[in-house]
Formats: structure tokens, C-alpha cells, sequence
């Protein structure tokens, strides 16, 4: 597993972002996991998890594309720390866009779009704090494809949860990248958070000890993907 992956993993588990215990998800489901990304909220908390992003996109899709798109409203400050830190971590400017829930009617910027106007020929990726259902695609892509001719890239989030998406079958990313017809990458998988923090310590305890680890394949046993 790569570095930045092992300390993305210790990230999210110090910042209180990853959790583990017994939570209802929206969808009903009983989780022995639970990741809030709302929960990066100081300065340099969200330089970090710019960082994570930028390496993860680096490391799956090069240099090659010219927009990081983050759909309302999380993915607001996703595009914009991962923006600042991949000029920083690689020297190269990207912009970043986002969309608006209501559209604005006036103004210099008026629109459905903030940050940068997407143009002909843009290459664009878009980037998600966590995918369970994929239904955040299913409004975000007309929106991307319909202001100009861009091709999407691809798709990064932060967790790939590995549990079934709406189809009952394939996880929420594979979804996506049958329907669309992009890449869909994380930054690490639950496979990859459980081998890394199994019966190890983190921030000065074992979060994933043998009772937890129970669950959770319990839990994949129920909801994860084929």
C-alpha cells in the first residue's frame, strides 16, 4: 500500500472523520463504520486532505486534465484545497468549478456554475467526498456535459465503501463507471483501512480490534459488492 494511503488512513481516524461502532446510515443500513467528511474543518485539517486528494489523482490520473469539478455542497472545498495543493505539490494550475443548488440571476458571475466557466475541450475530474448510491452523479453529469463539450476524466472520492450501490450488485463506483463511462478511483477502500488499522494502533488505540473487525465482515457479508 502506498505511504500517502497508510497516512490518509491515520488522517481520517485522528480527525474524528472515520468511525467505527454501530451507526444507521441513510439508507437504513446498520454500519460498523462511519465516515463524515464534514468533519475537516480547520485550516490545517483541509491543507492535508487537499494534499491526499491531490496525490490520489496524481498517482491514478497523471497531469493530463484541466478542471477539478466538486458538485454542491461538500465538494466546494474539496476543489478548492485540492486546486491549491496540486499546484503547490506539482507546480501545475487547475481550476476549479463547482454548481450552484439555485441559480444566480445576477451579477458578473451569474449562472448555475461558480469558480472557473467550463470550456470546449476541457478535461475534467470530478471529486466526491464519499459515493454510497452514485445518485449525486445522476444530477451532477447533465450539468458538466450540457455547459460545453468537456470530456470527464474521471471520478475521485475520498472512501470507496465497497458496499452495493442501487443495482444490489456492484459497488456505488463500478455503477458509475458502467453508467458514464469514466474511471471511478477513492483515495483507499475499507479493504485497505481494515488491513492497515487491524489490531494496530492509531492515535494512541486499536480501533479495528477483533470484535470490530467481526462486524464489519458481517457487514460485507450483507452489503458488499460482488
Amino acid at each position: 500500500m502506498e505511504q500517502y494511503k497508510r497516512e490518509f488512513i491515520d488522517f481520517m481516524v485522528e480527525s474524528k472523520v472515520l468511525k467505527f461502532g454501530e451507526f444507521t446510515l441513510k439508507s437504513g443500513r446498520k454500519s460498523p463504520f462511519f465516515m463524515n467528511a464534514g468533519g475537516y474543518v480547520t485550516g490545517s485539517q483541509l491543507k492535508r486532505l487537499g494534499e491526499y486528494y491531490a496525490k490520489a489523482i496524481h498517482d491514478k490520473y497523471g497531469d493530463d486534465f484541466d478542471v477539478l469539478f466538486g458538485p454542491a455542497y461538500k465538494g466546494i472545498p474539496l476543489g478548492v484545497v485540492t486546486a491549491i495543493a496540486y499546484s503547490e505539490l506539482y507546480g501545475k494550475e487547475v481550476r476549479y468549478c463547482s454548481d450552484r443548488k439555485e441559480e444566480k440571476d445576477h451579477g458578473a458571475d451569474k449562472g448555475s456554475f461558480l469558480g472557473s466557466k467550463l470550456q470546449d475541450g476541457d478535461r475534467v475530474i470530478m471529486i466526491e467526498d464519499v459515493t454510497t448510491s452514485g445518485k449525486s452523479m445522476e444530477e451532477t453529469v447533465p450539468k458538466v456535459k450540457g455547459a460545453a463539450d468537456v470530456e470527464i476524466v474521471g471520478l475521485m472520492v475520498s472512501l470507496d465503501r465497497m458496499e452495493v450501490g442501487k443495482g444490489g450488485e456492484k459497488c456505488a463506483l463500478e455503477e458509475v463507471k458502467d453508467l458514464y463511462g469514466f474511471e471511478t478511483n477513492a483515495i483507499v477502500t475499507m479493504a485497505e483501512v481494515v488491513e492497515h488499522l487491524y489490531n494496530r494502533e492509531c492515535n494512541g488505540e486499536i480501533v479495528i480490534d477483533d470484535t470490530i473487525k467481526a462486524a464489519i465482515d458481517a457487514y460485507y457479508e450483507q452489503y458488499g459488492a460482488k
